[in-house]
């Protein structure tokens, strides 16, 4: 099976990029307008420009690889055969971007068979980008990053999602409570994208969740390890591609507050 790009002189990273980018225009000339809800659940919204964007991120995407397999949290296209796969998150935070809270972002992730190789994280409001490549540095707008000097839960900040659902919540609120007593500050930030981006970036020493799915953490382990972190994923029952994880920078005890 051939996995030739449609034009060889532009890069797997460059394409995410431009991807992301022009995704993150398009959320940012809709930010301050109103937006048309898909479905409406008690926890969670669909927009219609979650599939949009991830329309736009696909088209792009397909232009420069056309044998390569597209999965999105809005469903998938290209040719699902591929070992090529474009994982993306058109909106990681579209609860955020719906109320008007710039604090979402865009994430695009390239898996050669189980390998993640590529990772992008745009946040549009704040313009800011981060990329990575198996094997390279960490960059946030093209400087490289590493995560927190810290080693003390007492200094850390910590990032903890609790799901809504029963099980999730047995595991987080008393998670969150011990947390809270130890750490110096807990964040509920409301995109795992950009919460693992920050702490790439050491603004954050963890980020702790019982369920997540692939496209929201792709990238961002990624771009954890490669800026001196750990990410540590245990694969759910019956569940593909959704996760429990543990993101750290590596130094942090975290298994004092689980």
């Amino acid at each position: 099976m051939g996995m030739k790009a449609h034009n060889s002189s532009v890069s797997h990273l460059e394409t995410a990029v431009h991807a992301a980018t022009e995704a993150g225009k398009l959320l940012r000339q809709h930010f301050y307008g109103s937006k048309e809800v898909d479905e409406a659940l008690h926890h969670d919204l669909k927009l219609a420009l979650d599939k949009e964007s991830q329309d736009l991120i696909f088209a792009i995407l397909q232009k420069e690889f056309p044998d390569h397999a597209l999965y999105g949290e809005e469903g998938i296209g290209g040719n699902q055969e591929s070992d090529h796969q474009w994982i993306v998150d058109p909106i990681d935070g579209t609860v955020n971007f719906f109320y008007g809270i710039p604090h979402f972002c865009i994430s695009i992730a390239l898996r050669i068979k189980d390998e993640i190789v590529v990772g992008v994280i745009h946040d549009p409001m704040v313009g800011e980008t981060w990329t990575v490549e198996a094997g390279g540095p960490a960059l946030l707008n093209g400087e490289q990053i590493s995560v927190s000097p810290r080693s003390e839960i007492k200094e850390s900040i910590l990032f903890i999602g609790c799901g809504k659902d029963e099980e999730a919540l047995k595991i987080g609120l008393p998670r969150f409570k011990k947390a809270s007593i130890e750490a110096r500050k807990m964040r509920m930030m409301g995109s795992a994208a950009l919460g693992m981006a920050y702490i790439a970036t050491g603004r954050l020493d963890a980020y702790v969740e019982s369920r997540i799915s692939l496209w929201d953490i792709a990238a961002g382990k990624l771009l954890i390890e490669a800026a001196g972190g750990k990410v540590e994923l245990s694969a759910r029952k019956n569940d593909s591609d959704v996760y429990a994880i543990t993101a750290t920078n590596g130094k942090i005890p975290i298994e004092d507050v689980l």
